[in-house]
């Protein structure tokens, strides 16, 4: 049984998102087998980098209130004994936006990064918004441009740096790609839009065209553009490769 995709957002506008009338994360109730399951399936909610703002955690619930979704709980930024527990059963597990590096800090002070990389092997949904998208990839850095010793090292579960809403030219991210060195690759993704990067490899875009950014032997950056599927994936293997289109 393959892994399920990881979802990487740029903001939480495709949480809300609909397909011909049915829920963009429909295929989140597909995978977890929601309407079978007893007891009810878990969802946790990380927001470490935004400081547990209630409003944010609202509109995690509101989205998993939209597939069906009730059991939700707010893993604070310093867990107790009882947050983890139910992290380590969680199924759905979203990670918010905000501060990459206050985030990743809160992950490794209370072993919470290693609670995520288990989970994606025993094969729970994981989401990344923002910041939390960049924890699931490489690296991630604090500021428009990163600085010296950044990328710093975060999940590596999305084989890319994620960078989110940057300007067009994306400088942020081929700093960082250039930063990072061979073979480091990195994804950009615009506002509105997402990634599900399938456990096959495949890169697939989310309601906005979303780029590959990579580096050659000789220093030099390559940039990619990759298009939507005509199909949106609905919680099964796609069934033909994503469209790419190479920038002049």
């Amino acid at each position: 049984m393959p892994l399920p995709p990881l979802l990487l957002l740029a903001d939480s506008a495709p949480l809300f998102w609909r397909v011909e009338g049915r829920p963009f994360l429909d295929y989140v109730r597909v995978l977890t087998g929601a309407e079978l399951r007893v007891p009810p399936v878990r969802a946790a909610y990380l927001g470490a980098s935004n400081g547990d703002v209630p409003a944010f955690y609202e509109i995690f619930t509101a989205a998993m209130e939209g597939i069906g979704l009730t059991h939700c709980r707010a893993i604070p930024a310093a867990p107790s004994s009882e947050d983890l527990e139910w992290l380590k059963g969680a199924d759905v597990i979203l990670l918010a936006g905000g501060d990459p590096r206050v985030g990743w800090e809160a992950f490794q002070a209370h072993g919470v990064d290693t609670v995520l990389r288990e989970r994606h092997q025993a094969g729970a949904v994981l989401m990344g918004v923002s910041a939390g998208a960049m924890h699931l990839g490489l690296g991630a850095w604090c500021d428009d441009l990163p600085q010296e010793g950044e990328p710093f090292p975060t999940l590596g579960l999305a084989p890319y740096l994620i960078s989110v809403h940057e300007p067009p030219e994306w400088p942020g991210l081929k700093l960082a790609v250039r930063q990072a060195g061979l073979p480091t690759r990195g994804l950009g993704i615009p506002q509105g839009g997402g990634v599900l990067l399938h456990s096959d490899g495949s890169v697939e875009p989310v309601r906005q065209p979303a780029v590959d950014v990579s580096l050659d032997v000789e220093g030099r950056l390559h940039e990619s553009l990759l298009l939507p599927p005509t199909a949106t994936y609905r919680g099964e293997a796609p069934d033909a490769p994503v469209d790419r289109r190479t920038l002049q």
